[in-house]
């Protein structure tokens, strides 16, 4: 069955909520990857600049677990719109902030917006597709395995777009974007069922905090599987470096689109894959593989040349197959181990670590480049990536649960 008549039998609230990481995802690619070059243009500071770009991150990936909370209180419906709204407002701020002051207010506004909306959708998927694995429709992890390839397209989709209309002014654009969160609100608003997760009038924030913490196995999945987003966001750090050492710079638009397709192409066969091996098998060999990737760089890290050019593109795309056979089964595990309760904190918690790793690691690669630059092996750094992604492998292995 083919992955478009796989989606259209699936209930019309699924349907809707894979629609949301794609036009969710449009409407970002739209105007984040070129907001740097349009604070450049307002004379800011590279430090200003990179103060901003941080914050957008804090805003959003450090949030994550409060906006799951808060779904879980206050019922997905209500974190959805909430969500849609506040990117809405904060990317009509950024259209005509000329301050560094208004600049970050529309930054942390469309930061937090992703804080309320991701996780609600997230823990809505988890929900219905529990619901549909008993009732023999489909596996969860297949559900997520959808979920991968509709933000997937919205990461090619949304850049090209941009990249279309990059005559147009940054305000313009922006705007553009917004008037696309305010349809993508009234679609939600008119067809997002008010019980597609009920929220829990119980399930305050600081409840939800130390249920969540004090799920032991779960934090050691949620750390094990941080090096996911630690080592995927690498890809933002070290291949614009390494193409810039190869003179291949004109590569890296081409190297993500290509990356894209091949999870929307790709991301089927995986999810079956892992079926096949079992949940816990699947998270070791996925992550596992995704360490693996870095060691291919290694013998070609000290010369920039074609060859470290192959080598580089074939560390992306093994990274993004282990990364592809990793995610379903273990968002499906995550939602194991919360005992399908809180599914927003938690999946929430899962995203925050992810956040705070893929900062630590990036802090560690620019620091990595500094010492190349002084004189360090340059294949150091790939080595030890890779043997700290496999270690996690195996203990990512050792607490995700069997599949029943």
């Amino acid at each position: 069955m083919s992955t478009v008549v796989r989606i259209r039998a699936l209930p019309g609230t699924v349907q809707l909520l894979l629609a949301s990481y794609f036009l969710f995802n449009v409407g970002f690619y739209l105007v984040v990857p070129f907001l740097a070059g349009h604070l450049e243009s307002l004379g800011m500071a590279g430090a200003t600049i990179g103060l901003v770009l941080g914050l957008r991150t804090l805003s959003q990936q450090g949030m994550f677990f409060v906006g799951g909370a808060l779904s879980d209180r206050f019922g997905a419906r209500r974190m959805i719109l909430s969500g849609i709204a506040m990117r809405v407002v904060g990317f009509v701020v950024l259209a005509f902030a000329g301050s560094v002051a208004t600049v970050v207010v529309g930054t942390l506004l469309s930061g937090f917006a992703a804080a309320l909306f991701a996780p609600a959708v997230e823990s809505t998927n988890a929900i219905w597709g529990r619901r549909l694995e008993d009732e023999g429709v489909l596996p969860r992890a297949e559900l997520f395995g959808l979920e991968q390839m509709s933000s997937r397209a919205g990461n090619v989709v949304g850049p090209a777009v941009g990249a279309a209309l990059i005559w147009a002014p940054f305000s313009a654009v922006t705007v553009i974007s917004a008037l696309l969160f305010v349809v993508m609100w009234v679609g939600f608003w008119r067809l997002l069922p008010h019980d597609a997760a009920p929220g829990d009038a119980g399930a305050k924030v600081a409840v939800a905090w130390r249920t969540v913490t004090r799920n032991g196995r779960f934090m050691l999945l949620a750390v094990f599987g941080s090096l996911q987003l630690g080592a995927y966001g690498l890809v933002y750090v070290s291949l614009p470096v390494e193409l810039l050492r190869t003179d291949a710079e004109g590569w890296l638009g081409w190297i993500f689109a290509g990356a894209a397709v091949l999870v929307i192409a790709g991301q089927p066969a995986a999810v079956a894959m892992g079926r096949r091996l079992g949940r816990r098998r699947a998270v070791g060999l996925g992550l596992g593989t995704m360490g693996m990737s870095f060691l291919l760089p290694v013998a070609t890290a000290g010369h920039p040349d074609g060859g470290h050019l192959v080598a580089v593109i074939a560390w992306v795309v093994v990274l993004h197959l282990g990364q592809m056979l990793l995610v379903p089964p273990l968002r499906d595990a995550a939602g194991v181990l919360a005992g399908e309760r809180y599914l927003g904190a938690h999946y929430g918690m899962l995203a925050t670590l992810g956040g705070v790793t893929s900062l630590l690691v990036s802090l560690g690669a620019g620091w990595g480049y500094d010492r190349v630059a002084d004189g360090a092996p340059a294949w150091l750094g790939w080595a030890i990536m890779a043997a700290v992604v496999i270690v996690a492998a195996l203990g990512l292995r050792a607490v995700t649960p069997q599949a029943e």
